[in-house]
């Protein structure tokens, strides 16, 4: 009988506590009963968790791996993070660390609609490092932010991503703002296909607003020009993205970013590596692009934590198809060569803050970075 692998790492004294340790999660992820009166037959050969190897890591830690059967989880995503890591998640020295998803979770949950090669094709760039000004500051009003989007989208920007901070303010309110932005990008996209450019920017706005406001503001922003949204899954939860990414009326590429999500992978012991939840949960919901702070910016994570959401974005073990990760936060041109290095083509590279300071000369900045990106290809 087929069934789905979790490993967790488990802060113990020993090898036998870490054994009972994970016997204890294996019952409270899914019966949540006392161990010696779970009912014989099918409760305990299917629905009960099932605890494999456990093995030592370091003097302190032990790798679990607890197998799981998709009659536990459901066909809905809720219920499958509730057996993965539900009440295992409030227990103390214990961390999910990777996932191994069988036949029976890739057919409910198929990961991303568009994915890196999708959105390769969606723009018309076969090659290089993607190139994402961040359009901001909050405060800003509609029309400026939206010569914003003109100017970096003329300047040959690939993705025109709003800042998670815009919601719908008064001063820039959404269903005034996107329109506007909307339709300076595709002004900008007519004039570089005019100038002989094949490759078009698209256009990715942040949905607020209430949780059972998101679907209908994500196709409001289509109707009005957009060519993706941006998502915030720690403010409305990763079911959302699952469900507008399955929505096949909305079709549209999404985009994750991490605001709210810190404690689910900061803590040394508790919560989510870094990969697992930026990167394999990302792809899990649906989403195409997967937003992080780079290593050596304001946010303090290390290049190892960085490469490791990277290597779950892109895996051929993950759910679905491969997606882009989009390391940002506090970056700037100087830094973008070593980025490069690092991350390689098959990443959006994002610039808010840095870009800002070219002022009137914003475009030449864009440019700058198209080269850098493009550069190894030309």
């Amino acid at each position: 009988m087929d069934r789905y692998r979790v490993t967790y790492r488990l802060f113990a004294a020993s090898q036998s506590d870490a054994e009972d340790f994970a016997q204890a999660i294996a019952v409270e992820n899914t019966v949540e009963i006392p161990r010696d009166i779970v009912p014989a037959g099918y409760i305990e050969d299917v629905v009960l968790g099932r605890v494999e190897p456990v093995r030592p890591e370091t003097d302190e830690t032990w790798l679990a791996t607890i197998s799981y059967h998709i009659d536990a989880s459901g066909a809905e995503l809720p219920q499958l993070l509730n057996v993965i890591f539900g009440n295992a998640s409030i227990l103390k020295g214990v961390k999910l660390v990777g996932f191994d998803f069988n036949a029976d979770v890739r057919a409910r949950f198929p990961g991303a609609r568009f994915g890196a090669a999708g959105l390769r094709a969606l723009i018309g760039k076969p090659a290089g490092g993607f190139v994402c000004p961040v359009i901001k500051p909050q405060g800003s009003t509609s029309r400026a932010l939206a010569e914003l989007c003109y100017q970096t989208a003329l300047a040959g920007a690939d993705i025109i991503k709003e800042d998670h901070g815009l919601s719908n303010q008064p001063n820039a309110p959404f269903k005034e703002r996107i329109p506007l932005c909307a339709e300076a990008v595709a002004k900008a996209n007519a004039q570089r296909k005019a100038n002989g450019d094949t490759t078009q920017a698209v256009y990715l706005p942040n949905i607020g607003g209430h949780a059972n406001e998101v679907e209908d503001l994500a196709f409001f922003a289509k109707e009005h020009g957009a060519q993706g949204v941006l998502l915030i899954p720690g403010l409305f939860g990763l079911d959302t993205v699952q469900r507008l990414a399955r929505n096949d009326a909305f079709g549209l590429p999404i985009m994750v970013h991490p605001s709210f999500s810190g404690p689910m992978y900061l803590s040394r012991d508790t919560g989510y590596s870094h990969g697992c939840y930026l990167g394999g949960l990302m792809r899990l919901a649906g989403a195409d692009i997967s937003v992080f702070p780079n290593y050596g910016g304001r946010f303090g994570f290390s290049k190892q934590e960085c490469l490791e959401i990277v290597d779950a974005c892109t895996s051929r073990t993950g759910i679905g198809p491969a997606i882009l990760p989009s390391p940002g936060g506090g970056m700037n041109l100087e830094r973008l060569g070593d980025m490069y290095q690092t991350y390689g083509d098959d990443c959006v590279y994002l610039l808010g803050g840095s870009l800002l300071r070219a002022g009137d000369r914003i475009g030449e900045a864009i440019r700058s970075m198209v080269g850098a990106l493009n550069g190894p290809h030309a």
